[in-house]
């Protein structure tokens, strides 16, 4: 009897009650809870500090770049041309407007000044071409040549791409493509050297005595004229119907394999309803700024328009706007106190780098 009471106490001390097991529960719980709430608090802290490392290390890679790429100025600032003043306060350097029927001189600025002009390369790139008469729809085929191994600019047209010749030249004019220019001179009968060579004969056929072409892109800062001879190229190219669509198409789709690719213009004056433009080209590199010439029609006179040399990406847009704005309010037949004829105009050309 005995026994058997002690095995029953036993029993009752090694067996806890309820409300010991929600005590204990309740603490085990709790400590899991914080704990895993403090390894959360680890991680999350962890994180934060991987991304402000990251930050920082980002912000200071920018700041090293910008320290060992300082900003490249063009052959016009590296001149002084931005130094002139003009009445208009245009932001491009080089600047020209002219009366298309009559040769007479709307608006002068550096307008004998010879720099580099980029893509408005492609202008005659695409007269020479036009005027030659080749298939359009024979296939090109985009290769390693085409690359640019100058500027490293980019392109959508990977080697290996092949478009038909009237394919590459609306990319060409329309949406400035570099390897598309530079095949369509590749591939020209003679090759490249004959291309840039007819190029040239070219603009000295039409009197642009200060013009130069190295190559068909404008990626080269060797091509450079005056926004005198650029304007006498703007006058011949738009006889061309070929060059007055392409260079105003608004957008374009190609198909290359499986494969849709659209272009846009790269002038957006082309989609704005209160523009009439008939041709029209911008361009740029580094060396050139921001270029752009067009053949438009304001306040019921065909105009064309030359603008070198800009500063800032939308600038020449600007430029082109306040020059219109001015056209549009200014009487019929009255030009600035520094334009001349265009038949009889005389001086140098002023050379700043070759």
């Amino acid at each position: 009897m005995p026994q058997a009471d002690a095995a029953q106490k036993k029993r009752s001390v090694a067996k806890p009650s309820k409300s010991t097991l929600v005590a204990k529960s309740s603490k085990s719980t709790k400590a899991t809870v914080v704990a895993k709430s403090s390894r959360l608090s680890k991680s999350k802290n962890s994180t934060k500090r991987k991304v402000n490392k990251t930050f920082a290390h980002a912000k200071h890679k920018a700041v090293s770049r910008a320290v060992v790429r300082p900003l490249k100025l063009s052959f016009g600032q590296m001149a002084g041309l931005h130094g002139a003043t003009d009445s208009l306060d245009l932001n491009s350097s080089v600047a020209l407007v002219i009366d298309q029927d009559t040769n007479e001189v709307l608006f002068s600025k550096n307008d004998q000044a010879v720099l580099p002009i980029a893509s408005l390369t492609k202008l005659m790139t695409g007269l020479v071409l036009s005027e030659a008469r080749l298939p359009m729809d024979q296939l090109i085929t985009i290769s390693q040549d085409d690359v640019d191994t100058e500027k490293w600019s980019s392109s959508r047209l990977r080697v290996g791409t092949e478009l038909s010749r009237g394919e590459l030249l609306h990319l060409a004019l329309m949406s400035s493509e570099n390897r598309a220019a530079h095949a369509l001179g590749r591939s020209y009968p003679g090759g490249l050297p004959n291309f840039v060579r007819l190029m040239n004969a070219k603009a000295k056929s039409i009197g642009m005595s200060d013009t130069h072409y190295a190559e068909p892109t404008g990626l080269s800062s060797r091509n450079q004229s005056s926004a005198r001879d650029l304007a006498k190229l703007v006058n011949v190219a738009h006889r061309d119907p070929i060059l007055r669509e392409l260079s105003t198409s608004p957008d374009y789709q190609v198909a290359i394999g499986n494969r849709t690719l659209q272009f846009n213009n790269t002038n957006r004056l082309v989609k704005n309803p209160s523009w009439d433009i008939g041709l029209q080209k911008t361009g740029y590199i580094s060396e050139a700024g921001r270029c752009l010439v067009m053949q438009t029609k304001i306040a019921g006179r065909k105009l064309i328009m030359v603008f070198l040399d800009s500063t800032g990406k939308l600038s020449r847009i600007a430029d082109a706007e306040r020059v219109r704005r001015w056209v549009e309010s200014r009487p019929v037949g009255r030009s600035t106190s520094d334009s001349i004829p265009l038949a009889s105009a005389a001086g140098e050309k002023i050379v700043y780098f070759q």
